[in-house]
């Protein structure tokens, strides 16, 4: 049976996980590319970074976005949230707080889930940025959806 998941369970698998498919349109076209995210809970926001190029420059044109986070473990037994939400980038200091704030959430999560212990961002991210540092953005929530399926 499928079934809506409330809010607080929508949060908690964004919280509990760290890749998701950001969705955006460019030209008219859709786009959809797997990130890498942290649920930052007190700003009801994802947090993420990438180098410039084309997800930054549509992103900067269109600020709508989705994101998709998904566990599956079956076809019968799965779980997915959209949110929806509007891009932002951080400048500056705020910058680099949100940059140490995901890669500290990040780190653990994969210690949670993967029992890795981690202590740097390229032991999760194989960015490497030869055209200065990275746009650190976050993703400001404004609507988000889930569903379950569950096999008894």
């Amino acid at each position: 049976m499928i079934q809506k998941l409330d809010n607080s369970k929508c949060k908690l698998l964004l919280s509990q996980n760290y890749i998701g498919q950001l969705s955006y349109i460019f030209n008219d076209r859709p786009y959809i590319v797997p990130i890498t995210y942290f649920y930052d809970a007190l700003q009801n926001a994802i947090i993420g970074y990438s180098g410039k190029g084309h997800k930054i420059r549509a992103l900067r044109i269109n600020r709508d976005v989705a994101v998709g986070v998904y566990e599956v473990d079956s076809v019968n037994n799965w779980k997915s949230v959209l949110v929806q939400g509007s891009y932002r980038e951080f400048e500056g200091s705020t910058a680099k707080i949100n940059l140490h704030k995901f890669s500290e959430g990040v780190k653990e999560i994969i210690s949670n889930k993967e029992g890795k212990n981690l202590k740097y961002i390229s032991e999760f991210s194989s960015k490497i940025y030869k055209e200065g540092p990275p746009i650190v953005f976050k993703i400001d929530i404004e609507d988000i959806i889930g569903k379950e399926r569950k096999y008894i």
